[in-house]
């Protein structure tokens, strides 16, 4: 058969038509699926959501529970940032994550702001162990990249353990007479870590490690403490943006892993929280117009008043700061601290706030120094109405550095459970001192295994995964080694032969010191003093001379300038409790070591 030209352009037509239709198909499809990648499944936008939307877009990833941090995928140590831009609904987002090396941390350890004998408020009943670890020459650590209230996370909600009480599931929180509860109106149980001081272990502020927190630890709550007046605090000469921005961090990294957070006015060395007022109420008020549409944001506004402060005072300061923060989120929880490093709810309890709703007070303790009658107090205060929230509490003795007292701790867990109050463990460092959760030879900011662990770490890690967040029986952890158990017996020992108190005066000044604890440490006897000084007569400054039955080291102290002479320890005022009217009442504190015999003249 003969194809003639005609045919032959017909037929050439048809196939070029057909390679047309054929390619226009394939970049169609092409296309297609590209499209339908650039938003990953499960990509859940936390910031911009309302309690529902939350509760809703919970994803059911696989929650990563073994029972030992070592089931951990173990990260890179190295800085990481990570940028990613996508599309979503016809606009661009950028999310940004840093995980920050530890090289900051590692050398924050080394001393302690002010030296030693130098008073700089790191001590107190409860506080003591919060003296911060500074370096000598401290470089500034690299600005972590933070997401913007409107910059939407891509990340997966974690899947709440059943009971736990998380954002995605409770919503914004409420106080209900003494009990925090849910946005229903349910009573629930906020159980987590504190972070040391930000600006002295920042590295620990990362989204990998309060994922680990979140996931195996049972954690749903983390306390970011920023001080206010040590070494480098906000208020004394700190970099207030970076600060800002590394608080901005923690909101965002927590936010993500789908936990409440603190965002913690750490007063110590300032004493009085009016010492700083008009920075608070500014911190406080970027603040809370930056949060206000988040459901997991809690304000602590005063750490640990102290230093003879009074509830009255910190009620005043307390109503001044809640008004900044109302005036931008109505319904925010906020915690407010009672006087003597947060210890004296009674005072609160006969003198509430009543102007605000949504408002709890906070009780602090060290196990091994605190016991029944600071728990009585908390028991008390709760029975007869007040919301207490525990928003810092160890383990060890208030020193943060003495022995382990299960005993103690398993007591205070017990009545916290029963009654169905909050708890914040310090603290997220590997500071050398007993109360740091990681071991001081450990630089890992993530990835932290079972062997990484401090005792406390290691007792913490136990109790927090011993239940699931509803009220009821704690599983007995089995973390304490035995020189910590031979401490707490030796310590339980020697309180039962602990001496009376000591009065004495001189011309500006009386004074009452007692011994609070004691415990065995490399071959001497180690002596937490308590004392109470009241004022004679009007001065600018003072000067207290304690006279001890043999000689004395001097380990450390608060609220005051300390130095030894042989059997001497002079403390001079600070300058923030120098200034007395008569019949002023201060507190100061110290830690001296000597013989077993060792007593105050």
């Amino acid at each position: 058969m003969q194809i003639n030209k005609k045919q032959l352009s017909a037929v050439g037509i048809i196939i070029l038509l057909l390679c047309i239709i054929f390619l226009t198909g394939y970049f169609i499809g092409k296309q297609t699926h590209k499209d339908s990648s650039s938003e990953p499944e499960g990509t859940t936008l936390l910031s911009n959501q309302t309690d529902t939307d939350r509760s809703e877009t919970a994803s059911d990833e696989t929650d990563s529970d073994s029972g030992d941090p070592d089931s951990h995928t173990e990260l890179s140590e190295q800085e990481t940032v990570s940028d990613s831009t996508e599309q979503n609904a016809g606009s661009t987002r950028t999310d940004t994550t840093t995980s920050k090396s530890p090289a900051s941390t590692t050398s924050g350890k080394t001393q302690t702001a002010g030296g030693s004998g130098s008073g700089n408020g790191t001590g107190g009943s409860s506080g003591g162990n919060q003296n911060p670890g500074t370096q000598g020459n401290n470089p500034k650590p690299t600005t972590p990249k933070t997401t913007s209230k409107k910059a939407t996370q891509n990340t997966t909600v974690p899947k709440a353990k059943t009971g736990l009480a998380v954002p995605s599931v409770s919503g914004r929180l409420q106080v209900k007479g003494s009990q925090l509860c849910d946005k229903n109106g349910k009573a629930v149980q906020l159980r987590g870590l504190s972070t040391h001081g930000i600006a002295w272990f920042p590295d620990y502020v990362n989204q990998t490690l309060f994922g680990e927190f979140r996931n195996n630890w049972n954690v749903n709550v983390i306390r970011l403490a920023m001080y206010t007046a040590e070494y480098n605090g906000y208020c004394t000469g700190g970099d207030q943006s970076w600060l800002k921005k590394l608080v901005s961090s923690g909101v965002e990294y927590a936010t993500r892993n789908d936990m409440y957070v603190i965002i913690d006015w750490h007063i110590l060395s300032d004493g009085n929280p009016n010492t700083y007022k008009s920075q608070a109420k500014a911190f406080f008020k970027e603040m809370s117009k930056k949060y206000a549409g988040y459901n997991n944001v809690i304000y602590e506004i005063c750490n640990e008043p102290n230093g003879g402060t009074g509830w009255s005072t910190i009620k005043s300061y307390a109503e001044e700061i809640i008004k900044v923060i109302r005036a931008n989120d109505k319904n925010a929880v906020i915690l407010v601290g009672t006087p003597t490093w947060s210890q004296e709810v009674d005072k609160a309890a006969a003198n509430p706030i009543t102007k605000y709703k949504n408002i709890m007070y906070t009780l602090h303790f060290y196990a091994d120094t605190h016991r029944d009658d600071l728990r009585n107090r908390m028991i008390s205060a709760v029975k007869g109405g007040l919301p207490v929230f525990v928003s810092e509490y160890g383990i060890c003795d208030a020193s943060g550095s003495g022995a382990i007292n299960t005993a103690q701790a398993n007591a205070w867990v017990s009545a916290m459970d029963q009654y169905n109050i909050s708890y914040v463990a310090w603290n997220i460092s590997n500071k050398a001192e007993t109360s740091s959760i990681i071991k001081s030879s450990c630089t890992k900011t993530s990835g932290i295994k079972s062997s990484d662990l401090s005792d406390s770490g290691k007792w913490l890690y136990n109790m927090l995964r011993g239940k699931s967040g509803a009220p009821g029986k704690v599983v007995v952890p089995q973390a304490t080694n035995q020189t910590s158990q031979k401490q707490t017996q030796q310590t339980q020992q020697q309180q039962q032969t602990t001496p009376k108190p000591v009065t004495g005066n001189n011309s500006t000044l009386s004074y009452t010191a007692k011994v609070t604890n004691s415990w065995e440490e490399n071959g001497k006897t180690c002596y937490q003093y308590d004392v109470t000084i009241t004022s004679k007569k009007a001065c600018t400054s003072w000067t207290l001379s304690l006279p001890f039955s043999g000689a004395v080291e001097f380990s450390q102290g608060w609220n005051g300038n300390y130095k030894v002479s042989g059997k001497t320890l002079t403390v001079t005022s600070m300058d923030y409790n120098g200034t007395l009217k008569a019949g002023d009442t201060i507190s100061i504190g110290f830690i001296i070591k000597g013989s077993a015999s060792l007593k105050l003249k």
